[in-house]
């Protein structure tokens, strides 16, 4: 085996998990892709003499490629990667995408999405690839104090504060989940047991098709209207929106629309659909997701 396949065979053992690491920085498995073949083309380049560890560096070096471009993103103040209304969503993801948003979670990316760069790159290394503040701070080009300093920050941004207690907060979320597997499945006596009679529903312009109203009321008519958005239900996960239960739309892991859910007696008496990217951007979403619980400090 010449040395050149050899690389590349040592190479190919990290990819998967370089992959993960760039696209939980980057929210796009095409971008994610890029940093990884960057370094792969920065290692053929490299002494491999010199490289303790292939693992730290490989990281360290994807690491510093989505800094940047997370950076040259900040810098463009681009909307999100493939913003459109809802109402022109397409469906079809690729496979391997949705499988990458569902295993980071649709929340979780749309949160990272708002952090800046030095803090997404820091929380996504130590919290979620437990990489020690040392080898962090090589990568955001501060002292191991700072770059911890980073990851403290982007985990209350992620965590957020609920605005209920804990108990309180697990009734609503438990609503709310009915509220979309109901939605999901277009099943029309579930959206009815989980809606109160008196359902209010509003929504931005932005969030609806031509000619629909601004304001829906009654549980019947609201449930129908359910049912027609029930295909792009799949694309909703729970999140804490103002603090309180609710959910986001998030096509690509890409922020679409939020629902703002006011949870009553036990059912959903009333919800307000967000989609104006003005107000989805000054919106407090943080993540309600079990599967990333915090590492410590």
């Amino acid at each position: 085996m010449s040395e050149h396949a050899a690389l590349a065979e040592r190479f190919q053992a990290h990819r998967d998990r370089l992959r993960a690491v760039a696209y939980r920085m980057l929210g796009s498995a095409g971008e994610a892709d890029d940093a990884v073949q960057e370094a792969w083309l920065r290692l053929t380049r490299a002494d491999p003499a010199r490289i303790y560890s292939l693992e730290a560096w490989l990281r360290t070096v994807v690491s510093r490629v989505c800094l940047d471009m997370l950076r040259a993103r900040a810098a463009r103040r681009e909307d999100p990667l493939g913003w459109h209304s809802p109402v022109q969503a397409e469906d079809g993801d690729p496979e391997h995408e949705a499988e990458l948003v569902d295993s980071v979670g649709r929340a979780m990316l749309v949160v990272l999405d708002a952090l800046g760069p030095a803090e997404r790159v820091a929380f996504v290394l130590h919290d979620v690839f437990a990489v020690p503040f040392d080898q962090i701070a090589a990568v955001v080009d501060r002292s191991p104090d700072a770059a911890k300093k980073l990851a403290s920050r982007a985990r209350r941004r992620v965590r957020g504060a609920p605005a209920a207690p804990p108990a309180e907060l697990a009734a609503q979320r438990r609503v709310v989940e009915a509220f979309l597997a109901a939605a999901r499945g277009g099943d029309l006596d579930a959206l009815l047991a989980v809606l109160a009679p008196g359902v209010v529903r509003t929504a931005d312009a932005a969030a609806l098709a031509p000619g629909r109203p601004r304001t829906v009321t009654g549980a019947a008519d609201v449930a129908r209207e359910m049912q027609m958005f029930g295909r792009r239900a799949r694309y909703a996960a729970p999140a804490l929106v103002g603090g309180a239960a609710g959910a986001v739309l998030a096509p690509h892991g890409r922020l679409l629309l939020a629902l703002a859910v006011t949870v009553r007696d036990g059912r959903v008496a009333a919800y307000e659909m967000i989609a104006d990217p003005g107000r989805l951007r000054a919106l407090d979403i943080t993540v309600l997701d079990d599967r990333h619980p915090p590492r410590p400090a």
